[in-house]
């Protein structure tokens, strides 16, 4: 389900919208480029002299939790690459966040699956009858193992949503009751339908957006007439994934009082970036407890000193992507001039990661 990804960047108040479209194919030419591959493997491809990537990101990866990942792993990093004569190269803002996308994408499809219950499922179901890849018995039903529709959250969710209508036009015919489906059924039928030979080779995309245009799309269409107040589904949202809420629409499509809205792959993203994306990549912190954490870590040794010739963080915006494009750029020259002055590496977890982050951008 992945290829571009919005990484969202939160403020000192908490949550704000995704900031910048991320693209995960220019993060698996980045993982190349930069050499990542020559130590690093994702999911078995690759170097084998560090961690695979690919099983340690699961699917509540942050760019706080990467960044504090890199932080971490960076002076041992930093050698290897000297020792190797690899060359770091750019890494800036949204290289950084098109890396997280790419790092974050290798295991989207990693939730637990049973694919012997979803083949189960895509029969009992009535799925297979005409969606199936051997048996299709409506040539105007698209077969559910074609690569993109299968491939492609935001894809699917929408070919699912605008389905509904003819869905429950042919279950009366039949006389067949509307199929529900749990986020599970769904996810076990996803894990049965790409490990079938045809779609083995089908590549995980997203694609979100900046969900700039979101609101006015959530307007147009309907959606905000109903979703208010306590059906408003802002905080509803908060720890879903693209299955949970691809589920969840099917499910609702039959309760509707009207037809419901057709929309586009495109206007799905939109949407989608604009309701979910900031709720399930937040870096919310605490602006407290990042104050401490920037003194325990002797942040202000340097960041405080003009003398030490390191910049002063005021009037900079941060988030995880920033925070990795920033070490990845200027960490070797501080882990030099950290060791002149006899202070330890800093070590985060995610929390505290977030937590300086909401710090630093405090009153801006």
């Amino acid at each position: 389900m992945i290829r571009q990804l919005a990484i969202l960047c939160a403020s000192a108040a908490g949550l704000h919208a995704a900031s910048m479209a991320a693209d995960s194919n220019r993060g698996a030419r980045l993982f190349e480029t930069l050499a990542c591959v020559q130590c690093h493997g994702i999911n078995g491809k690759g170097g084998t002299i560090a961690p695979d990537l690919g099983r340690q990101v699961d699917r509540n990866f942050t760019p706080a939790a990467l960044a504090a990942t890199m932080w971490n792993h960076a002076p041992a990093m930093w050698a290897a690459m000297r020792q190797r004569g690899i060359s770091p190269g750019g890494l800036d803002d949204q290289a950084a966040a098109d890396l997280f996308a790419f790092f974050y994408s290798a295991r989207f499809f990693e939730k637990p699956g049973d694919a012997a219950r979803g083949k189960s499922l895509f029969d009992s179901k009535h799925c297979s009858e005409c969606h199936g890849w051997i048996q299709h018995n409506y040539p105007a039903a698209r077969r559910i193992t074609q690569p993109e529709a299968i491939g492609q959250p935001i894809a699917l969710a929408a070919a699912m949503w605008n389905h509904g209508a003819n869905m429950r036009e042919a279950f009366a015919k039949l006389n067949l009751k509307w199929p529900e489906l749990t986020a599970q059924d769904l996810t076990d039928m996803l894990v049965y339908l790409r490990n079938l030979p045809q779609a083995r080779t089908a590549a995980a995309r997203i694609e979100m957006s900046s969900g700039g245009g979101g609101e006015a799309l959530f307007q147009s269409k309907g959606c905000a007439g109903c979703h208010r107040e306590s059906a408003a589904l802002t905080g509803r949202l908060k720890g879903k994934t693209l299955t949970d809420i691809a589920a969840a629409m099917w499910n609702h499509q039959p309760r509707m009082a009207s037809a419901p809205p057709q929309l586009t792959a495109e206007e799905m993203r939109e949407i989608a970036s604009y309701l979910w994306a900031g709720q399930f990549f937040e870096n919310a912190g605490n602006i407290a407890a990042g104050r401490r954490v920037f003194a325990a870590k002797r942040c202000a040794a340097c960041h405080e000193n003009a003398a030490s010739g390191a910049p002063a963080l005021g009037g900079k915006t941060f988030s995880g992507a920033t925070m990795v494009s920033v070490l990845w750029r200027h960490g070797p020259q501080m882990l030099d001039r950290m060791k002149a002055q006899n202070i330890p590496w800093p070590r985060f977890n995610e929390a505290q990661m977030s937590n300086l982050i909401a710090f630093l951008n405090a009153d801006k």
